[in-house]
C-alpha cells in the first residue's frame, strides 16, 4: 500500500502539496455537485426559458468579468489567506442559500443571486489555488503535481460530481447544497494547514496599483514568446472548441440521432477518456517532450472537429469522444505545466488570470459564432469551421509549439 501511494503521490511533493490535493479533491466533488444542482434548481423554481439560461450565465461570466482582478489580488496579497477567505463566502452564501429553501422562501431571484455569488467567489479562490503549486512543488514536479490535481478535477468534478449533485437533488432541494457547504468547510480546514514561502511582494508594499500591475501581468505575457504564443494557442482553440461544443447537444440528437440522453452518454465517455489520459501521463511525458506533446494534441484536437462533422455513427462519435478526453486531460496538464515553469512566482497570478480570460473569451465568442453557423447551415456547420480554423492555426504555429515547453 505504501509502495501504490508513493507512486500515486510521491514524498518529494511535500506534505503541503498533499493538504491542497485533498482540498481541491474535496472542492471539485463539491463544484461537480453544484454543477447539476444549479440548473436544477432553477428549473424547479421557474419554467420561463430566460431565466433557466441566466443559471448556465452565472457559470461563466464571473471568471470573464473578475479574473484579471483575481488575478492582481492573488500577486498582491497572502494567496493562502485569498483561497481561505472566498471559501469562506462561499460557505457563507450557501448557508444563507440552504436557510431560504429550509424556510421555504427561496425565489428564482434570490437562488440566481446566489449562485452568482457562489461563482464570484469561486473565481477568487481558484485565482489563488492555480498559484499555490509551483510555490510548494519544484519545476521538475510540476507535471506530476498538475497531473494529480487534473485527476481530481475529471473524477470528482465531471464524473462523479454532476450525478451525485442530481441524486441528492432528487432527495430533497436543499441536499446537494448542504453537501457542497460540508466539503467546502472540510477544504477551508485543509488548506489552512499549509504553509507558503513568500512570493515576491514584501510585507505593507502598497504595490503599484490594480490597472499598472493589470498592464505589468499583460505586458509580460506579450513580450515572453512561449507564453505568448501558449495565451494565443489557448485563444484560438477556443474559438473553435467553443463554436463546435456549444451545438453538441443539438449535434448528438440531430447528426447522431440519439435520445435525451447521448449528450450525457458522449460527456461520459469524454470523461472516461481523461481517465485514460490521467494513468498515460506520466509514462508519456517520461518518453515524449511536452513541446513535441503539445503539437500531437492540436492535431488530435483538429482531427476530432473533422471527424465529428463527417461521422452519423454513435460509435464512431463514441471512440472520437474517448480520444478527445485523453487529449484534454493531456494538453491540458501540459499547458499549466508549460506556464507555471515560465512565470516567476510574483506575477503567477496576473498571467494565469490572462490564462482564463483567453479561455473564457474564446469560449463565448465561439459559442456565438457556433449558434450562428448552426442556425444558417445545420449542426455540423461549426465542426467544419472548427476543423478548418484548428487546421489553419496548427499551420501557422507549428515552429513555435516545439518553442513554447522549455525548462527556463
Amino acid at each position: 500500500m505504501i509502495t501504490v501511494v508513493e507512486r500515486a503521490l510521491p514524498a518529494r511533493l511535500g506534505t503541503g502539496f498533499r493538504w491542497l490535493l485533498a482540498s481541491s479533491w474535496l472542492t471539485n466533488l463539491g463544484d461537480g455537485v453544484a454543477a447539476a444542482a444549479g440548473p436544477l434548481l432553477i428549473a424547479t423554481l421557474t419554467r420561463d426559458p430566460l431565466m433557466i439560461s441566466l443559471s448556465a450565465l452565472v457559470s461563466w461570466a464571473p471568471p470573464l468579468l473578475f479574473s484579471l482582478y483575481a488575478g492582481v489580488l492573488s500577486d498582491r496579497h497572502d494567496r493562502r489567506r485569498i483561497v481561505l477567505v472566498a471559501n469562506a463566502v462561499r460557505v457563507m452564501v450557501l448557508a444563507a442559500l440552504v436557510a431560504l429553501m429550509v424556510t421555504g422562501t427561496v425565489t428564482v431571484v434570490t437562488a440566481l443571486v446566489a449562485l452568482t455569488l457562489r461563482s464570484i467567489a469561486e473565481v477568487f479562490a481558484d485565482s489563488a489555488t492555480a498559484t499555490l503549486t509551483p510555490m510548494m512543488v519544484g519545476k521538475d514536479d510540476l507535471v506530476i503535481a498538475n497531473a494529480r490535481l487534473g485527476t481530481g478535477f475529471i473524477t470528482l468534478n465531471q464524473l462523479a460530481g454532476p450525478p451525485i449533485g442530481a441524486a441528492l437533488f432528487g432527495l430533497g432541494f436543499t441536499w446537494p447544497f448542504a453537501a457542497q457547504l460540508l466539503l467546502v468547510m472540510a477544504g477551508i480546514v485543509l488548506v489552512s494547514r499549509i504553509a507558503l514561502p513568500p512570493h515576491g511582494r514584501q510585507a505593507g508594499d502598497p504595490g503599484a496599483g490594480t490597472v499598472r500591475e493589470l498592464v505589468a501581468g499583460f505586458t509580460w505575457t506579450i513580450r515572453h514568446a512561449a507564453v505568448r504564443t501558449l495565451a494565443l494557442t489557448i485563444l484560438i482553440f477556443n474559438f473553435t472548441f467553443g463554436a463546435a461544443w456549444s451545438v453538441l447537444v443539438l449535434y448528438t440528437q440531430e447528426q447522431l440521432g440519439l435520445g435525451a440522453m447521448g449528450f450525457g452518454l458522449m460527456t461520459t465517455i469524454g470523461g472516461i477518456g481523461g481517465l485514460v489520459g490521467t494513468g498515460l501521463y506520466g509514462a508519456i511525458t517520461r518518453r515524449v517532450s511536452l513541446g513535441a506533446l503539445m503539437r500531437v494534441g492540436l492535431i488530435i484536437e483538429t482531427l476530432t472537429h473533422l471527424g465529428l462533422a463527417l461521422t452519423h455513427s454513435p460509435w464512431v462519435a463514441g471512440a472520437i469522444f474517448l480520444v478527445f478526453g485523453a487529449h484534454a486531460f493531456i494538453w491540458g496538464t501540459t499547458s499549466v505545466t508549460v506556464r507555471q515553469r515560465a512565470v516567476p512566482s510574483e506575477l503567477q497570478g496576473r498571467v494565469g488570470s490572462v490564462n482564463t480570460l483567453c479561455v473564457y473569451a474564446g469560449l463565448v465568442v465561439g459559442s456565438l459564432i457556433g449558434g450562428l453557423l448552426a442556425t444558417r447551415f445545420g449542426v455540423a456547420a461549426p465542426f467544419w469551421f472548427a476543423f478548418a480554423g484548428s487546421a489553419v492555426f496548427v499551420v501557422l504555429l507549428w515552429r513555435q509549439l516545439m518553442l513554447i515547453a522549455h525548462d527556463d
